[in-house]
């Protein structure tokens, strides 16, 4: 019978102490402090590739470079403490734990590439800056819809560069000798990059109409298809934006009915206690009695 208040007694405990590390976590003076803990840690791995700035100071280099990554371990620590199974079931949560378990894999000799992939500790941004998380999660949603635009380019490229390897392929084999070479100089000329007087002009040199294919074809593909994927990701934004704050209203609403509930429980205990209080209390009719056994004596 003693064991079961003291295992009470232990697991209130743990819930305090959880509930004081949920919002220790979620503070959004811990998220800034982990907001300029990782642009610090950005800049000194960013300065560790500096000779200059090793010989100068490398140990207090390392020395922060240890404490970011302590931080974040405990960080970590931390969220799985609190949130348990369901740390795993965020997408970010994941990314974050992904990066800083490669960062405490030893660098050594055989693993070297590992401790360049410390810089990645700086995309932890894109998760801790809820603007930079709405900017990803717009990107993956518009995927899907990049697809037939996707496709629609493909088609595109594919018939412009056999027309080009028809046209131009016999006199610019290294330009337009084979429907690979064509994709690839239309994909330059796609980026705007010498597309005039790097390929076109030159091109214009032996075929003077030859700006009728280079022009129509920029224009579709430049200024057309890829201003689709740019509407696209954009549309999505503004859903992934939409989302986010119905997501918060909701959270909010949430947060103020539980304290309204809260606040009615207190006033439903206050009016018990209230009552209770009142009915144990006999100094009304103690002071009544004797008033009126005083009447009865003084009657006569």
């Amino acid at each position: 019978m003693a064991g079961k208040p003291a295992m009470r007694a232990e697991s209130s405990l743990l819930s305090a102490v959880t509930e004081r590390l949920r919002a220790f976590i979620e503070a959004d003076l811990t998220r800034q402090a982990i907001v300029g803990v990782i642009v610090v840690n950005a800049i000194v791995i960013g300065l560790e590739t500096s000779a200059t700035a090793m010989a100068a100071a490398g140990s207090v280099l390392k020395a922060i470079d240890t404490a970011a990554l302590t931080i974040f371990t405990l960080e970590i620590a931390i969220k799985l403490f609190v949130y348990r199974l369901s740390f795993f079931r965020d997408p970010w949560n994941l990314f974050d734990f992904t990066i800083v378990a490669v960062s405490l894999v030893p660098a050594g000799e055989g693993v070297s590439v590992l401790r360049a992939l410390r810089v990645l500790r700086a995309l932890r941004l894109v998760s801790v800056v809820p603007s930079m998380r709405i900017v990803i999660q717009a990107l993956l949603q518009a995927i899907p819809s990049m697809g037939a635009v996707l496709a629609l380019l493909c088609l595109v490229f594919y018939v412009a560069s056999v027309m080009a390897t028809k046209l131009f392929g016999a006199d610019f084999d290294a330009w337009f000798g084979t429907v690979g070479r064509s994709a690839y100089s239309l994909f330059q000329i796609m980026t705007l990059e010498s597309w005039s007087m790097g390929i076109v002009r030159p091109v214009m040199e032996v075929h003077p109409y030859a700006w009728a294919f280079f022009v129509p074809f920029i224009l579709i593909v430049t200024f057309a298809v890829l201003n689709l994927f740019i509407a696209i990701i954009v549309n999505s934004m503004q859903d992934a934006a939409a989302a986010d704050a119905e997501q918060q209203a909701v959270a909010h609403d949430a947060a103020l009915k539980t304290l309204a509930d809260e606040v009615g429980r207190l006033r439903q205990d206050i009016a018990a206690l209230s009552a209770s209080s009142g009915s144990s209390d006999p100094s009304g009719s103690s002071q009544d009695q004797p008033a009126a056994g005083g009447d009865q004596r003084g009657g006569p």
